[in-house]
């Protein structure tokens, strides 16, 4: 299972991908999260165009199994969805890393990035 180190992570089997000057960041669900869930047929984001405290969801996630919440990472402005997803939601499965990321976020605390799992934390977490 592929768990990149430049990336920062959640007990929610999300990813984040922070900008160079550290102002933005995408989000997506790890290779774990997308292989539990199945096949990806859909990406609701609800809360494009909004402040979204860490923590609170912000869209949904539907796959042949099941649909599950989504939740921010990081305190921040939903700036982007991946558009790309409307018609390729498996993405999300075959590149989850790559093209599949699912939104971009102006983050509002910077600070809270070092509040996130490094690539070692997360992966204890998955192995358990």
């Amino acid at each position: 299972m592929s768990i990149p180190k430049d990336l920062r992570y959640t007990t929610d089997h999300e990813w984040i991908r922070v900008s160079d000057d550290g102002s933005t960041c995408k989000v997506g669900i790890t290779h774990f999260a997308q292989s539990e869930l199945g096949d990806i047929v859909y990406l609701e984001i609800d809360a494009l165009d909004e402040d979204v405290a860490k923590d609170d969801p912000f869209g949904t996630i539907e796959a042949v199994k099941t649909v599950s919440e989504l939740f921010m990472p990081l305190s921040g402005h939903v700036d982007e969805f991946n558009e790309v997803l409307d018609d390729n939601p498996e993405l999300v499965n075959t590149d989850p890393y790559g093209e599949g990321w699912i939104i971009l976020i102006q983050l509002s605390d910077p600070a809270q990035v070092e509040e996130l799992l490094d690539a070692e934390a997360y992966a204890k977490i998955v192995a358990t």
